[in-house]
C-alpha cells in the first residue's frame, strides 16, 4: 500500500515541481527533486492505482484497529535522525519507511497523539503513539494524560552543545 501511495504523491509532487522554472528547480532539496522525479514516467493508471491506496489503507486500518478502544505504537521504527536527512535512511527510493505507524492513522482519519515514552541508549527521544476510534480525540487525550502519569517524570531532553546554543 506504501508503494502505491508513493506513486501517488511523487507525480503530485512532480506536477508541481517539473512545472517550475530550471531556476526554481535547482532550489529543491535534492533528495525531493529525486524522489519526485520519478513520477514524471508514471501512468495514469499507475497514479490511479496509488491514490487507490489511500482508501486500501483506511479500510485495512480500521478493520485492524477495530477491536481496540485504543492502540499504542511507536510512532516511528526508527531512532531520531539528523535534521539535515530528508529521511532515516536518506534514500529516495525508499522514503516512506519510517512512517508506516502514522500513516495507518492519518489515512483512517483516527485521532493519535505522541508523547515522550523514553530515551534510546543513546540519549535520543522516543514517541508512544496512541491512537483512537474515529472521533474519539477525548478518549486520545485523556490516554495520553494517563500514560504521562503513569510513566511519571520524563527524563531530560538532550541539551544543545555551548557552541551550537552560541550559534542560534
Amino acid at each position: 500500500m506504501l508503494d502505491g501511495l508513493d506513486d501517488f504523491w511523487r507525480q503530485r509532487a512532480w506536477a508541481e515541481i517539473g512545472g517550475l522554472p530550471k531556476e526554481k528547480q535547482d532550489k529543491v532539496l535534492r533528495y525531493i527533486y529525486a524522489w519526485a522525479e520519478r513520477g514524471r514516467v508514471l501512468t495514469g493508471a499507475q497514479v490511479h492505482r496509488g491514490m487507490s491506496q489511500m482508501l486500501a489503507i483506511r479500510h485495512a486500518a480500521l478493520k485492524a484497529a477495530a477491536p481496540f478502544d485504543y492502540v499504542l505504537s511507536p510512532v516511528s521504527p526508527v531512532p531520531s535522525f539528523a535534521a539535515e536527512l530528508a529521511s532515516p535512511i536518506h534514500d529516495p527510493e525508499r522514503p516512506f519507511e519510517h512512517i508506516v505507524f502514522t500513516v495507518a492513522a492519518n489515512m483512517s482519519d483516527q485521532p493519535s497523539v505522541s508523547v515522550h515514552a523514553g530515551m534510546t541508549a543513546s540519549g535520543l527521544p522516543i514517541g508512544l503513539q496512541i491512537t483512537g476510534r474515529r472521533f474519539d480525540d477525548l478518549g486520545v487525550l485523556q490516554m495520553a494524560r494517563a500514560w504521562e502519569q503513569l510513566r511519571g517524570e520524563a527524563p531530560e531532553w538532550p541539551r544543545a552543545p555551548e557552541a551550537s546554543r552560541e550559534a542560534r
